[in-house]
Order: structure tokens, then C-alpha cells, then sequence
């Protein structure tokens, strides 16, 4: 306007504008979903109506398949079928014959978390088909309705476990609470609760159950943020502690036998544990297998052993004992088959003096996961080295651990028979605790296939979203804002939705009312999407003389670093700045033509570039470079280094300069790059400008904040300074 005077030119009160721009004296913007125009002269706005004959794809119902879909997965009891949270559809799909089975069928739904039950007759779900969710459990073969349970708990759940007589199953919600719910009369009873809130969408708490349903083996996360392994007696309400609270014991199962609770444990988490720390990114911590004998009499599995003369007659007896003992196991198991119903031996646990019963099982620390066990007296476990993940079987009565195969994942059978597993993005179903069969089952997952109806989910995805800040949202006074008036303000535009972009726009601009950093939402299916064309780039600054682009600085890398690689400083090329580039693969380039055209798709590639100090070409020469597709580390590292050597000169070298880009990894790397090399000098700035964030900056405030506690004197050289 030519002066410095400020004028509100709208009076919106319930939306803001957006996407302004102008031409003239008139401004277009979009308000509230529709464009406008305002008249600067006439202060008169006009909204606009306008209408495009638009095909609309991502509007119509169409089928979508591929494992990218695969959400959760669980496995039948004999094996023969698998079960998955495919898309928010429960899908099952065959070991071997047959074809994938869509048990829920509802687009406008959100299914999740299947769980089969032991008896193999019926499947367990959490769904959300009444507006909250709820957990139903339908017969496995998909016929007939679902029966619904409301559940007592923060809103969302995960993590279903059945018990062994598939009549009880816990689970987990948002809030850190650990729930036992039974079947029959619908009764839930909260297990126990964290002292503490681990970031996440849920923390898994369900151990295992005891093979005689009476009995369940948790954790929970105590005030100092270790995990403690508890028992619950289901009859008594009751939980005992199993571990001390001292360690970082983790994943407790039931030996099939009834003998022992196998669970992981930490000695060296402290450090780690602590989740916003930046001091522990590059920290590991490991665990070791543990074990605990039940009843007071069962001996130590690694009890020394000694080996004896045994007389004539006692070897004897002892064969003999032992005929007896599998013609009776034998007798047994065929009464048992005719039986309606197997009875299950008690499982006894002696809980006095049980911590003292706890032993080391003798397999190397290390990054350790997924413990099972299949067979009695047999511990299955997954080590994880250098980016793979190797399953290993420890038996107690061979003492022997043996590598079986590389896999990702795994979930064993109720029956302790089969396990599901993942290696890659490939599921299978094979013998627990034995190397899968490539030749056999192989899950064809690809065939699963579901049909969606955008129009039915997107306001179901809309909802989800206001409930899942309703529920997650740290504050429950949602920072003021009315978040049932919010629904209901957002609400009125899903019907006007064009495409999952659209629905994407409307609920960050829901999330916007609460007014709070580090909330994003993005994601979902979209249709026509472009494949990216990558580019190519010199590591280079040009400036346009004589028609034609002039070097004018060639950024330096550190070419033994695939991440600071700089094209033109490749060892022969001598590139330097105020030559000209003269020609790209054999291609005459003038500024007429932009710099990059030629250089499109061609990162990670050989090019071939002519370049030399005069603009008519003589002396020029050809040299084959390979384009990087980012120079921002190139760039970052010179606008560093520079800074570093204005610092040097400006102080006479006395002062240390140390950029850091974040509080997380890059920041952690940065810090003991350029401190420790400077940290003989007198004063320190540390520039965190254009900070990404991250974890707390304990890390650089421990290290700057240390005192001064000894001097080591030398014979020779300098004396050292700690620190």
C-alpha cells in the first residue's frame, strides 16, 4: 500500500484463509473449502462457484491387495490356517489348499488384532463397528454374526490372548492397563498397571499363560522404567513378583513341561531404558536367558552331572522301568483321544523363595528376543547380529544351543506343533523350532485381496482420528479446545471429499485446534501417484558468463565417505573453479539451456563432461564424473567448516566451534566430530541454528558441564588434563 499501516481486510471468525494470492487489486483465497475473491478497492469479497466434470477414480469402490497390508497376524492352533489384520479386514488364509477367507467384510469398519483361539473354533478381534471399540469373537470359518463385548479400559486395545481353554483372554489398552476378561459372562478385571508411560501405541504386557489356564506370567513397567516380570493367579486375583525390579526382565513364558518361567533379563539396560536420553543412542544393551523353577523340589536343570557304573541287574531295571513307563504314555494318549475332553494336569508354583530359584541359562548375552517354547525342557529364542536375526533352540537335557534358521519373527501354535514366521517380507508356516522347508509352507499372501469403499471409510477414518487424540492426547483438557464441537465444526466437509488428499487436509486441520507442536498426520491410499525422476548434481556453484556456466566454487567432500562424496573432486579430475562446463555427454550447453536438463536421471550414473578454462573451448578436456542426487551434506559441511575457521580467526585459535543440526543422531555425531578434536581450547560455542529437534540434550550438557578432576603428569610431553 506504500505505508506501514496494517489492516484486517476479513472478519472470518469460525476458518481462516488460506492459499492467498493476488493479481491486481484482486486477492483469491480459499475459506472454509471454497474459493473467494476480495476487491481491494471495493473491500467487497465473492465466493466462488465453480465446477469441473471430474472422474474422480479414488472415489469408487475397487479391490486392493499386496502385503504392504499386512498389519498383525496370528496362527490357528493346529497350524493349518493363519489369520491377519489385512487392511482392517480379518482374513485368514490356508498353510496349503484353499483360498484366503474374508471373515469381516465391513469396508466402513475398522477390524484389528486377530487372535485365534486354542480350541480353533473361533477368532477374536477388536472392531470399532459401534463407534468405539470392542472385542468380537466370530467362528473361524466366517458364518453367522459376531458376538460383541464392550471393554473396560482408555478407549483403544491390543494384544488378545487366549487361554489355553480358550474360556478366558487378557489385554492391553492406550492407558498402560493390563485387563483378564472371561468369555462366558463378559466380567473384566484389570491385571495391573504401568508406573510409567513408554512412548508408543501400546506396550505388549502378556507374557504367557500356565497350560492349566489358572496361572499368567506379565510385565510391567516400574517407576524407574525397568520391566518386572510378575506372576497372576487367576482364581486368587492375585500378582507375585517373579524378578526383582533390578534388572530389565522382559518376555516371560510357561515351559510346556510346567517345570520352569523363561524370561529375558538385562543387567546393563540403565542407560538405555531412559528413551528421551540422547546420551544413549549409540548404548546397546544385553540380555541374557533366564530361568525359574516352579515347585521348590524340581533340582537345577544345569545341575553338575557324574558319570557312574551301573551293575548288571540295575541296568536292567532300569530298561525295564523305562518299557513300562512308554507302554503307559502310550495307553494314556490313546484313552485320551477317545475322550470328549483331555484333562489338563495342574501346574503347581511354589511362590515362596521362588526368586532365589532363578538361573542363568548358559547361552551368550547378546541383543535377544522373541523367547517361546515349544517342547518341555526346549527354549526358543532369536539373536539379532549385524542387521539379521538367527533363531536358536536351547535344550536343557541335551545342554546344547543350536542355530536353526534366519527369521524375522515368529508365533508359535497353540499346540506348540507349527509356529508362523516372517523372513523378509515372506510368511510361512513350518514346524516349531526347525528350519522352514523353502519348498514348503510358503503363506500366498499376495492372494488376499479385499474390496474398499472410500466413501464408507473415509468417515470412519475421520472419526478414528478424533477419538485417537481424544484418547493419546496428553492433555485431557485437549489444551481448551471443545473437541466434541471440533467433530462436529470438521465433520460437514467429508461429504464434499474428492480424494484421500482432501480427507488428509480436513483432519490436520481438526488436529490444528489443539495447537501443539510435533502433531502430523500423512498417509493412505492414493491413486496417480508420480514415480520421482531423480536428478543429478555436481557438488558445484555456477554462474552464468560469456553464454555459458562458469564454475564458480567447487564444494570439498570427503570422498572416502559415501555420504560427502563431491563429483568434480575425484581423485584425476582437477576440476577447479573458473572453468567453464562446456559440454554434457558430447551435448553442446550454452545458458540457453537450464543447467540441470541434462543432468535429469542421471544420480549414481556415469556422465561424461567436457570442461576447460576458455568459453570457445580450448585447452578443454573430457572427464567422466557420476552426479550425487543431494548436495545438502556437501553444502552443510562447507557452511561448518567455514564457520569453524571464522571462530579460529577471529579468537587466535582459543575458541571451539561445534555445530550440532539436532538433539538426535545427526547432533550426536556432529557433537564428537568437532568437540573432542578442539577440546583442549579455552571457550566453546555450540550453534544448534536451524535445530531439527530430537531427544533431550543431556549428551553436549553432561560433557561441557563436567568439572575438573585431575591432572596426569607426564615425564615427557604435556601433562593431561581430565577432563
Amino acid at each position: 500500500t506504500g505505508s506501514s499501516e496494517v489492516k484486517q481486510l476479513t472478519q472470518f471468525a469460525y476458518f481462516p484463509i488460506v492459499s492467498a494470492s493476488h493479481h491486481n487489486s484482486q486477492i483469491i483465497f480459499e475459506h472454509e473449502g471454497y474459493l473467494h475473491t476480495f476487491d481491494t478497492q471495493s473491500a467487497a469479497y465473492e465466493k466462488l462457484t465453480i465446477g469441473i466434470a471430474a472422474d474422480l477414480l479414488e472415489l469408487r469402490p475397487r479391490y486392493v491387495k499386496g502385503d504392504q497390508y499386512i498389519r498383525w497376524a496370528h496362527i490357528s492352533p493346529s497350524g493349518a490356517r493363519a489369520v491377519f489384520d489385512f487392511r482392517g479386514e480379518v482374513v485368514t488364509v490356508p498353510a496349503d489348499k484353499g483360498d484366503p477367507r474374508n471373515l469381516t467384510l465391513t469396508t466402513g469398519v475398522h477390524e484389528k488384532f486377530p487372535a485365534w483361539s486354542p480350541d480353533g473354533k473361533q477368532v477374536a478381534f477388536f472392531s470399532d463397528a459401534s463407534g468405539e471399540y470392542a472385542l468380537h469373537i466370530m467362528s473361524q470359518d466366517g458364518r453367522g454374526e459376531a458376538r460383541a463385548l464392550s471393554l473396560m479400559g482408555t478407549g483403544f486395545y491390543s494384544d488378545i490372548n487366549w487361554s489355553p481353554d480358550s474360556k478366558k483372554l487378557t489385554y492391553v489398552d492406550n492407558g498402560r492397563n493390563f485387563y483378564l476378561l472371561d468369555i462366558a459372562s463378559g466380567v473384566i478385571n484389570k491385571i495391573d498397571s504401568d508406573e510409567l508411560y513408554r512412548p508408543g501405541t501400546f506396550r505388549p504386557a502378556h507374557g504367557d499363560w500356565s497350560s492349566d489356564s489358572r496361572w499368567i506370567t506379565y510385565t510391567k513397567l516400574t517407576g524407574t522404567n525397568f520391566q518386572q516380570v510378575f506372576l497372576y493367579a487367576v482364581e486368587q486375583k492375585t500378582s507375585y513378583a517373579l524378578s526383582d525390579g533390578l534388572s530389565d526382565a522382559t518376555e516371560p513364558v510357561f515351559d510346556r513341561g510346567g517345570k520352569y518361567i523363561y524370561f529375558f533379563a538385562s543387567t546393563d539396560a540403565g542407560p538405555v531404558v531412559n528413551w528421551f536420553d540422547q546420551s544413549n543412542i549409540d548404548m546397546q544393551m544385553s540380555r541374557n536367558i533366564y530361568l525359574a523353577t516352579l515347585q521348590k523340589e524340581t533340582l537345577s536343570p544345569f545341575a553338575k552331572e557324574s558319570d557312574e557304573e551301573e551293575a548288571e541287574e540295575e541296568k536292567a531295571e532300569k530298561e525295564e522301568e523305562e518299557k513300562d513307563s512308554k507302554a503307559k504314555k502310550k495307553k494314556k494318549g490313546q484313552v485320551e483321544d477317545e475322550e470328549a475332553e483331555e484333562k489338563v494336569e495342574l501346574v503347581r508354583i511354589d511362590i515362596d523363595g521362588i526368586q532365589n530359584r532363578i538361573l542363568d541359562i548358559p547361552v551368550d548375552a547378546g541383543n535377544l528376543s522373541g523367547l517361546g517354547s515349544a517342547k518341555a525342557c526346549q527354549v526358543i529364542y532369536l539373536e539379532r547380529s549385524e542387521g539379521k536375526r538367527m533363531m536358536h533352540v536351547y535344550d536343557l537335557e541335551e545342554r546344547e544351543d543350536k542355530e536353526i534358521s534366519e527369521i524375522d519373527t515368529y508365533i508359535l501354535s497353540a499346540d506348540g506343533k507349527k509356529m508362523l514366521y516372517l523372513k523378509g517380507s515372506k510368511w510361512g508356516i513350518a514346524d516349531a523350532g526347525a528350519k522352514p522347508d523353502p519348498e514348503k509352507g510358503n503363506l500366498n499372501t499376495g492372494s488376499m485381496e479385499v474390496k474398499i469403499d472410500p466413501l464408507a471409510e473415509w468417515p470412519q477414518i475421520f472419526d478414528e482420528m478424533w477419538r485417537i487424540n481424544r484418547d493419546y492426547f496428553y492433555d485431557p483438557g485437549m489444551h481448551g479446545a471443545d473437541w466434541s464441537a471440533m467433530k462436529e465444526k470438521y465433520a460437514v466437509f467429508l461429504t464434499d471429499l474428492s480424494c484421500r488428499s482432501d480427507l488428509n487436509k480436513v483432519m490436520m486441520w481438526m488436529g490444528s485446534e489443539l495447537g501443539v507442536g510435533h502433531h502430523r498426520l500423512g498417509g493412505g491410499d492414493m491413486l496417480g501417484e508420480t514415480p520421482k525422476v531423480k536428478g543429478g548434481l555436481l557438488g558445484a556453484d555456477f554462474k552464468v558468463e560469456n553464454n555459458r556456466y562458469r564454475i564458480a566454487k567447487v564444494f570439498e567432500g570427503l570422498n572416502w565417505n559415501p555420504k560427502l562424496r563431491s563429483p568434480l573432486t575425484e581423485p584425476g579430475l582437477n576440476v577447479k573453479a573458473g572453468e567453464y562446463l562446456l559440454k554434457v555427454n558430447g551435448q553442446d550447453l550454452t545458458a540457453e539451456t537450464n543447467l540441470y536438463k541434462p543432468f535429469e536421471n542421471t544420480a549414481g550414473k556415469i556422465v561424461y563432461l567436457t570442461v576447460g578454462p576458455n568459453v570457445d573451448g580450448a585447452g578443454s578436456r573430457e572427464i567422466q564424473v557420476v552426479p550425487i542426487e543431494s548436495e545438502y551434506t556437501l553444502r552443510n559441511r562447507d557452511w561448518v567448516e567455514g564457520n569453524l575457521k571464522k571462530v579460529h580467526e577471529a579468537t587466535d585459535g582459543q575458541v571451539a566451534y561445534v555445530y550440532v543440526p539436532n538433539t538426535a543422531g545427526a547432533g550426536h555425531e556432529y557433537f564428537k566430530r568437532y568437540f573432542f578434536p578442539q577440546a583442549n581450547k579455552k571457550a566453546i560455542i555450540v550453534d544448534e541454528r536451524y535445530n531439527g529437534g530430537g531427544s533431550l540434550a543431556d549428551y553436549y550438557i553432561d560433557i561441557l558441564m563436567r568439572p575438573y578432576q585431575s591432572h596426569w603428569n607426564m615425564r615427557y610431553t604435556n601433562d593431561f588434563k581430565s577432563p
